[in-house]
């Protein structure tokens, strides 16, 4: 079993910025991926930006290409997203995700509880 803990949602204005953080912790692959995915109210989990434990590297949906970068902390085991020019309709609860294998992004294994971003206009 893997513990996902997500913080540092908040709300913010647009064009604002915020930095979320996913602490992973238990069961560890030899080779995984770790990333985010969002849903907002009344729509569909949304894809946000993974990053290859190994070797970093990144894919990212083009909604947030330019504005979000995911990166990690080896010895932390921690997983941030950087979200900058946030727009209203990046407001979603985000989640943090690890799955086992690069090519299985975004099938997520595990998830954490999620944390708010609410983005004002």
């Amino acid at each position: 079993q893997v513990h996902l803990v997500e913080s540092g949602g908040g709300l913010v204005q647009a064009g604002g910025s915020l930095r979320l953080s996913c602490a992973a912790s238990g069961r560890t692959f030899s080779d995984y991926a770790m990333g985010w995915f969002r849903q907002a109210p009344g729509k569909e989990r949304e894809f946000v930006a993974a990053i290859n434990w190994s070797d970093k590297r990144t894919r990212y949906p083009d909604f947030v290409k330019g504005r979000f970068t995911i990166s990690r902390e080896n010895v932390r085991n921690t997983v941030y997203l950087q979200m900058n020019t946030l727009k209203p309709e990046d407001t979603a609860v985000y989640y943090c995700g690890v799955v086992d294998k690069w090519d299985r992004v975004p099938f997520w294994d595990y998830w954490g509880q999620g944390t708010q971003v609410t983005v004002s206009s």
